[in-house]
């Protein structure tokens, strides 16, 4: 099927033809005439299926021209970078139309965005925190919104905007069009449909935890991060198809650490994006990745969900993420609407549970490459993978480091034993003192 078989006008036909899309996928022909039938609908559909779209489409196919300020349209995601591209694909699909697109998020200077929003608007996208602020101090008006879209809600709930959410649908009509996507139903997800959803159309294209089919997923098996650092480099340095390869580790202090190594091996070809970096900054990175001026972008999971990249050729999980949920959303950056793709996984002995949880999920086994002999083994921890319970082999496979200067004895020093002193001896209950007792036997004495 083509974009032309489906009911879409010439200014949309021709946007789409700019952008050279030409086959709409599985989500977006069910998604259109369901939308467009004005009922809710429910979108369940895994990352890198065309989501976006599969919204915008019938939404900008039945928004007709009004003078009106007050916007017509909300689209609330759960970041700024989401906010960002769901408003820039919207610029793309109304090349050839009268839209007004306003976007407003955590982080931005407020006052600006009362003054856009204050100048009118046809679709809104914003962020739950922000959107809030400004509907409460009465800068956005909500009386004539008649779509309401819900985007990544499953990630909404997870960091806790159900108070937002619950704040923002009180302030809309109640005669509105509710349109939820998310790539899980889960318990909390289900609960909003049933509070605020009226008999929706359910769609959905891909089961809970279907992989991608297009990306191929292996992992290798290592003890720390500098070794994780020296396979990265060893991969990076040899494959010339890594041409865009986004890595992501699990925290801020980690991404930090790694992205001071790699920019030494690569610079001005890395770029790290995570939610400590000012607004600029993450706008910057991510449109130098886009762009294939950086080679390498290393992030937290701030990016794993929605984004839509183009083009990736690599993923590379530097840590195995705790939930099968964030695997199977960092790996769908790569591999997206039927692209080829490929999904490394560094993984320490620590780690080995978590992959398996993901690989339960999906049904299906990852598989483990063996250790490329020119890449050596390393002594160096991050903090996180430093030694804490009793029994554990944390240096498994460290074949080429015998101690060092990172291991040693305690000195004598440190080597004694709180035996306790006065509270042991009186078998553990404190023993209380009246100073008026001890004055009257000095006196005495």
């Amino acid at each position: 099927m083509t974009f032309d078989q489906l009911n879409l006008n010439n200014p949309l036909l021709k946007a789409l033809a700019d952008l050279e899309y030409i086959h709409p996928t599985p989500v977006q022909v069910q998604s259109l005439p369901a939308i467009m039938s004005g009922r809710d609908v429910v979108g369940i559909a895994q990352t890198g299926t065309g989501k976006t779209m599969a919204y915008l489409l019938p939404i900008l196919r039945q928004l007709n021209f009004t003078d009106s300020k007050h916007p017509r349209v909300i689209v609330l995601v759960p970041t700024r970078e989401l906010v960002l591209q769901v408003a820039d694909e919207l610029e793309k699909l109304t090349t050839y139309m009268t839209v007004r697109v306003g976007r407003i998020y955590g982080g931005g200077n407020i006052n600006t965005q009362k003054q856009m929003v204050f100048q009118g608007l046809d679709i809104l996208v914003a962020t739950p925190g922000r959107l809030v602020d400004l509907a409460v101090n009465g800068s956005v008006k909500l009386k004539n919104v008649q779509k309401l879209v819900i985007d990544e809600v499953d990630e909404m709930l997870e960091q806790e905007f159900r108070k937002q959410l619950t704040t923002i649908l009180d302030y809309l009509p109640a005669k509105r069009q509710n349109i939820l996507f998310s790539a899980t139903l889960t318990e909390e997800v289900s609960k909003l449909i049933q509070g605020f959803f009226n008999d929706p159309v359910k769609i959905e294209v891909a089961a809970h935890g279907t992989p991608l089919g297009k990306i191929v997923q292996l992992a290798y098996e290592m003890p720390n991060f500098g070794t994780k650092v020296n396979l990265l480099k060893h991969l990076l340095d040899t494959d010339e198809t890594m041409s865009k390869v986004l890595v992501f580790v699990g925290k801020i202090k980690i991404a930090d650490k790694l992205f001071e190594q790699v920019h030494t091996f690569y610079p001005k070809q890395v770029g790290i994006l995570h939610s400590r970096k000012s607004q600029n900054q993450r706008i910057d990175g991510l449109k130098q990745f886009e762009t294939n001026k950086y080679r390498i972008l290393i992030a937290t999971d701030v990016a794993a969900r929605g984004l839509d990249i183009s083009d990736v050729t690599h993923v590379v999980n530097f840590d195995t993420p705790t939930s099968p949920n964030d695997y199977l959303h960092r790996i769908g950056r790569t591999g997206r609407v039927g692209k080829d793709g490929i999904a490394i996984t560094f993984m320490n002995e620590e780690e080995e549970e978590y992959l398996k949880a993901a690989e339960e999920v999906m049904h299906k086994q990852v598989a483990i490459l063996p250790w490329p002999e020119p890449v050596e083994y390393s002594n160096v921890f991050s903090e996180a993978e430093r030694p804490i319970s009793k029994g554990k082999n944390y240096l498994k496979g460290l074949k080429r480091y015998e101690g060092g200067p990172s291991f040693h004895d305690k000195k004598d020093k440190n080597k004694k034993v709180n035996l306790g002193g006065s509270y042991k001896k009186t078998g553990g209950k404190k023993q209380s003192v009246n100073r008026n007792v001890l004055r009257n036997r000095s006196k005495r004495k």
